[in-house]
């Protein structure tokens, strides 16, 4: 049997690629911090100070966009509850994740809408936001957040 070497490239192609894969896979850690990453975006959504509390470290450092104003884990909680706006939207465009030992840096862009609870006003809020998570007693725990316009 004669082959050409056209019809052996595509598999050859096909399986150096399989090769590569794996390593673009996201790691057991990767996916986890990725889940905690989701929860405390739908918990902001939710103004669900319980599981915000749970996935917060006590040590929390959380710095908003708007004049740098820095709050601590109570504080945050507090004020990401405590809402004059209902958030409409609420999605992480681009993420990545990089687990370094027991940390883990996360990046990526949130966009919002929300509307005011008094009198219906909509805005909109497009942020570049680095967070920060640390495993903590064996759970990933936010460690801090900062956040820029974007």
């Amino acid at each position: 049997m004669e082959f050409d070497r056209r019809q052996l490239a595509l598999p050859a192609l096909a399986l150096g690629l399989l090769g590569i894969a794996p390593a673009f896979a996201a790691s057991a850690e990767e996916e986890a911090v990725a889940k905690k990453v989701e929860a405390f975006r739908q918990a902001q959504i939710d103004t669900d100070a319980k599981a915000l509390d749970a996935l917060c470290a006590p040590e929390l450092s959380y710095s908003h966009s708007e004049a740098g104003r820095i709050e601590d884990k109570a504080t945050f909680i507090k004020n990401a509850t405590v809402r004059k706006t209902k958030t409409v939207r609420l999605v992480n465009e681009d993420r990545t994740i990089r687990v370094v030992g027991d940390s883990a840096i996360v990046r990526f862009r949130w966009i919002a809408d929300s509307e005011a609870i008094a009198d219906g006003k909509k805005s909109s809020t497009n942020l570049a936001v680095l967070m920060n998570w640390q495993k903590q007693g064996g759970e990933w725990k936010l460690l801090s957040r900062a956040a820029t316009k974007y």
